[in-house]
């Protein structure tokens, strides 16, 4: 059959809109709104057989049951669901009403139609929306990523605007000991602060058993200045509590849920959060960055680089400590989980290489020792040795008992490329 024998098959079931008379010949031609066929192809008809061209009211389509008259009207309710939010893009998606769907199949199968010919309702839908809510908003559709997706369920009368993360990424210096890079809820009282209806003597009460973190300084902030309800911090691996984060700093993100303003002044707002800090840490380099930020964070393979002050049992000659540090750098080394960890970390042994050694001694029983090593290479007991659990280490092969005394992280990069690439920023 040719396509006009085809529209008239499908005009003939009963009153038939445009646009659902177009969608079934979706994939013919371009450039065309669906509605556009069909009106084409009714008045192409009309012309064929020499009838009296008779259109069809949206509002009595049998098919769509007229909601394909109400794209106008769906747009204007998305476009209200996100005032007051800031959004660059969208995306639409579409919850068709059974009959609807049913209908569809019917009016293909009456006029002998393969059941997927063309394109569905709801596939319609979202793009007729979309492209208004566009228009509408000044914003752009977005199929991997939006700031904002929109579903509407057309039986249940509902718009419902989910309001996608925004992310802050930057790098972070810890200058003060004793602060942990998260916030650390107390296993006591699993964070409520009271065990029983007692104040939890183990956290005083707090519910934390570190009154500050890196996250407790930058998250709020970054939260507050976005106008989220919540925020989430992503770090690039994380430095014990007693070390301080020094160098270029460590890379992180900050990942605020539902934010309400997403143009900000990240210069601004780098300074808000050092002078909320007040010297403990310090960010640099925030920008906004993209969903695929954080999974580059966590996951990009990176080496580090730590200067540890070290204390011997016994006096250490220079040559002794240059000849053992000679040893160990380009040595690949066998970590089985260290005692300090092995209650949240699974008990095996982990293969890690040291790449550069240095170090000087600054008495016979004190040196200060500089390590760039793989991510994830256990600097205190790569000195210690760790009862034997790591092998070789610094106390090995000196023959006495060394022990880190205080931990510096000053690098931590990309093994292979960086962590700031450009694809994984907003511009």
């Amino acid at each position: 059959m040719s396509i006009l024998a085809d529209a008239r098959e499908l005009a003939a079931s009963g009153p038939v809109c445009d646009a659902c008379l177009g969608r079934v010949f979706a994939e013919r031609s371009f450039g065309l709104t669906n509605a556009e066929r069909g009106r084409s192809l009714r008045i192409a008809a009309a012309l064929d057989d020499d009838e009296p061209y008779d259109p069809v009211n949206t509002e009595d389509c049998w098919v769509c049951e007229g909601y394909c008259a109400q794209f106008d009207e769906w747009a204007e309710r998305c476009a209200e669901a996100m005032e007051g939010t800031e959004v660059a893009t969208y995306q639409v998606g579409t919850r068709a009403p059974p009959l609807v769907e049913e209908n569809e199949l019917l009016l293909r199968e009456g006029a002998g139609l393969p059941e997927d010919a063309g394109e569905r309702f709801k596939s319609e839908f979202n793009r007729e929306v979309g492209k208004r809510v566009g228009r509408l908003t000044g914003t752009e559709v977005d199929f991997t990523r939006p700031d904002v997706q929109f579903l509407l369920d057309i039986d249940a009368d509902t718009v419902e605007a989910q309001i996608n993360s925004a992310f802050v990424y930057g790098r972070y210096r810890k200058l003060k000991r004793d602060i942990p890079q998260t916030e650390w809820p107390c296993r006591e009282c699993d964070g409520s602060g009271f065990v029983g209806k007692e104040s939890c003597d183990h956290c005083g009460g707090s519910g934390y058993l570190y009154d500050e973190s890196v996250e407790g300084f930058v998250a709020p902030v970054v939260m507050d200045v976005m106008d989220g309800v919540d925020a989430k911090f992503h770090g690039a691996g994380r430095e014990d509590v007693d070390a301080l984060m020094l160098g270029t700093g460590r890379p992180f993100v900050v990942e605020i849920l539902e934010p309400r303003r997403r143009d900000i002044d990240v210069e601004q707002l780098e300074g808000d959060v050092n002078a909320m800090a007040g010297g403990s840490i310090e960010v640099e380099g925030l920008r906004l960055a993209t969903y695929d930020m954080v999974e580059r964070v966590k996951k990009l393979d990176a080496s580090k680089q730590y200067r540890a002050a070290v204390e011997f049992d016994d006096d250490v000659s220079e040559e002794a400590l240059q000849s053992a540090l000679d040893e160990l750098e380009g040595a690949t080394i066998e970590q089985y989980t260290p005692h300090r960890v092995d209650h949240r970390r699974a008990s095996i042994t982990r293969t890690r290489h040291v790449y550069d050694t240095s170090g000087e001694l600054e008495d016979p029983r004190h040196a200060t020792v500089e390590i760039h090593g793989e991510g994830g290479l256990y600097i205190k007991e790569l000195v210690s040795g760790d009862e034997g659990r790591t092998n070789p280490s610094l106390a090995g092969i000196l023959g006495t008992g060394s022990i880190v005394t205080a931990l510096d992280v000053i690098a931590v990069e990309g093994e292979d490329e960086p962590f700031e690439d450009d694809d994984f920023f907003k511009e």
